[in-house]
């Protein structure tokens, strides 16, 4: 898997007053896209949780390239780009009911523990991640 499909359909309570998806819910759409991501890896991120092992966002960024309205069916595809000794960086196309591509964007996580310390990557996240992106094994 080189990447991990969502598919999401746009709520009204998503749009704004012009009938247009709202800006911020894109950031919630790829958080829901990346928590189904690691559910399909094996590993929930509640699992994660239950370990001690968090994944604050450090940095988040989105390009908008064309909009999405009520009762589109998006496809949130998410791959991961980056992976290093205590983050990694998720990537996020968002594509319209006709197959076209209308968001792009990533967000990078640090792992930490209970404590918000910065930890290492947890060896059982960073082999299925591996095997399961874009990067090279």
């Amino acid at each position: 898997m080189e990447y991990f499909d969502y598919a999401y359909r746009v709520r009204y309570g998503d749009t704004d007053k012009m009938g247009i998806s709202y800006y911020a819910n894109y950031l919630v759409w790829f958080e829901a896209a990346r928590t189904e991501f690691f559910r399909a890896l094996g590993l929930p991120y509640t699992e994660c949780e239950k370990k001690g092992i968090y994944l604050p966002v450090s940095h988040a960024g989105v390009r908008y390239l064309g909009p999405s309205t009520y009762d589109d069916l998006l496809v949130i595809r998410t791959s991961v780009s980056e992976l290093r000794t205590a983050s990694m960086r998720f990537e996020y196309q968002v594509f319209s009911p006709e197959k076209k591509m209308i968001t792009t964007g990533h967000t990078v996580h640090v792992f930490v523990d209970a404590g918000m310390k910065p930890v290492r990557a947890p060896d059982e996240v960073v082999s299925r991640v591996k095997i399961f992106s874009l990067l090279s094994p």
